[in-house]
């Protein structure tokens, strides 16, 4: 007999439920006791109750985490949860990676978090690296080590509101504007020290957008541009992590999944990060809310046409005189060859195009060594 929501239970089933009462009523679970297991059907057993075979790949409970090989540890449960399971022991196992060659540096009312390699005695100069969304400076470390030890000194920040570096509640001081992250690089490169012109690389979405504008407005202050990565042309798409992020509430829902930065990179990539890796791009956003409003804002204040416009006209022939290599993971799925060879033909003067083959969206990521013969026959 079919039952509603206020259909009373039948007799019988209400006694089933009360003769387990009394046993119920003598279990007393503790902390130290509780243990989880994992009780796999035999195969009568899958045939006689009809469920489905654990290696069919429509039965994924947690698929929205475990499609991605990386981000599994992240969500297995363990016999005993709280010596490893919990997202506080995942931030104990993780809080003390990816700050190599990093300090915290305050510039102004915020603090950044910056990687430094070589020295500024370096003979070949300054190179400032600035990374996109949703990732961090992380992403440069191979890149600055190698770098350095060819004559550079390297710099390479977390932007505002990403990875280790501040990341303000909007309202209060920062609100993920264009004109506010161009001014807080400013201050920053006055704490630093930095003198003009020096060496930019740029790669990525949001903020790597807005390193270029950046760059566009202090032409002066760069003697040579790098790109990887990155919209260039109004006809670059839009990824649909960005896309949802602007989507009322569902947006709110999204930035504040912890692994988003490391589906993100390896949805543009041919490759799967491994563990140690994928923990650091994870860490912010597990460690609190705040990188993922920060992305969320930063996502919702970008005018995409608008921004993709300046990139385009700004960077043509009679615009740009800049010495410029793009420097071009050919495996991206994000962003094609063809934006990249489309940019050169604006300005084929200035604009030389590298292909990286077999490095996807982000190069420096996934095929350091190329990304930094690149750069230093560029520079």
């Amino acid at each position: 007999m079919p039952l509603s929501l206020f259909s009373p239970l039948p007799q019988p089933l209400l006694h089933s439920f009360s003769s387990t009462k009394s046993t119920a009523s003598r279990i007393r679970a503790t902390p130290s006791r509780l243990r989880l297991s994992v009780v796999k059907a035999t195969s009568s057993d899958k045939e006689s109750s009809g469920n489905v075979p654990e290696d069919d790949p429509s039965f994924n409970p947690f698929g929205f985490v475990t499609d991605n090989p990386s981000s599994r540890s992240a969500i297995q449960l363990p016999e005993t949860p709280a010596e490893d399971g919990n997202v506080g022991q995942m931030l104990y196992r993780t809080e003390d990676k990816g700050r190599e060659f990093g300090s915290t540096i305050r510039s102004g009312k915020l603090r950044w978090f910056v990687r430094e390699t070589g020295s500024k005695e370096s003979r070949r100069g300054t190179v400032v690296f600035l990374h996109g969304a949703p990732t961090q400076s992380f992403s440069y470390r191979t890149v600055m080590s190698e770098m350095s030890e060819a004559g550079f000194h390297c710099y390479a920040p977390d932007w505002i509101g990403f990875g280790f570096s501040d990341k303000p509640q909007p309202g209060y001081g920062f609100n993920y504007t264009e004109k506010e992250y161009h001014e807080a690089f400013d201050k920053l490169l006055d704490t630093l020290e930095i003198k003009s012109p020096f060496f930019l690389v740029v790669q990525g979405f949001l903020v790597g957008s807005y390193g270029l504008t950046w760059a566009l407005k202090n032409p002066s202050k760069v003697e040579k541009l790098a790109i990887l990565n990155t919209p260039l042309t109004v006809s670059s798409p839009v990824p649909g992590l960005f896309k949802q992020l602007r989507i009322p509430l569902f947006g709110e829902f999204t930035c504040q999944n912890a692994i988003l930065a490391e589906r993100f990179i390896e949805g543009g990539s041919p490759y799967v990060l491994k563990n140690e890796k994928a923990d650091v791009y994870r860490l912010p956003y597990l460690s609190s809310g705040g990188p993922g409003f920060a992305l969320l804002e930063t996502a919702k204040k970008i005018n995409f046409g608008d921004t993709l416009s300046q990139i385009a006209n700004g960077f043509s022939s009679g615009s740009w005189d800049k010495p410029t290599l793009l420097a071009w993971g050919m495996a991206d799925k994000y962003l094609s060859q063809s934006i990249a060879e489309e940019f050169e033909k604006q300005n084929p003067q200035n604009v030389k195009l590298r292909l990286i083959e077999g490095a996807g969206h982000l190069p420096q990521e996934d095929w350091p060594e190329k990304v930094v013969a690149a750069l230093r026959s560029f520079f």
